[in-house]
């Protein structure tokens, strides 16, 4: 069966992005410039992607204006706007997440990446209806910003099964318990 994996990068003091929404603080601290730690191994183990509008957004805006750098696998876009689809992007509305990620998990393929933003991480964390949390920390405080996590109803345990640490940024990768 497919896995979802939460993978995503956050500052030191938690947060996954700074006051103003931005992520220009992202990357490590140049102390190994040409490594690009795990991203481009993980990318190749998915096939889906599933993010908020918010996240869109910005990726379209921000990090990659000129073209969709998830070309290739099927993305879906958890929105209320009525925006026409792509051939690579989905723009839906669900009722229940969980319901739908465990959908996709019956289908055949490869794993599911959970990209963000901090409420739909929030709500697969909630609903515990991940297989792998993997945290890349970037070297950086930033003091204010959209926190990674916030209060959820029941802790959950994880098994740490990796660390690497690269151009100043640690990999931090767990497994629910």
């Amino acid at each position: 069966m497919r896995k979802t994996i939460i993978y995503i990068a956050m500052s030191i003091d938690g947060y996954i992005a700074d006051k103003n929404n931005g992520v220009s603080w992202l990357g490590g601290d140049n102390s190994e410039p040409e490594s690009m730690g795990s991203f481009f191994s993980f990318f190749e183990t998915i096939d889906t992607v599933i993010l908020g509008w918010k996240t869109y957004s910005q990726i379209i805006n921000e990090l990659s204006p000129e073209e969709w750098p998830y070309k290739g696998k099927k993305t879906y876009v958890l929105t209320h706007r009525s925006v026409e689809d792509t051939q690579d992007i989905s723009f839906i509305s669900i009722e229940n997440l969980t319901d739908f990620i465990e959908e996709l998990k019956k289908e055949s393929g490869s794993n599911i990446w959970i990209c963000g933003g901090a409420n739909i991480i929030h709500q697969v964390l909630e609903s515990k209806s991940f297989d792998r949390l993997h945290i890349s920390v970037m070297p950086v405080v930033l003091g204010d910003g959209v926190p990674l996590f916030s209060r959820i109803s029941d802790s959950i345990l994880l098994k740490l099964i990796h660390t690497e640490v690269s151009n100043g940024i640690t990999e931090l990768v767990y497994e629910i318990r």
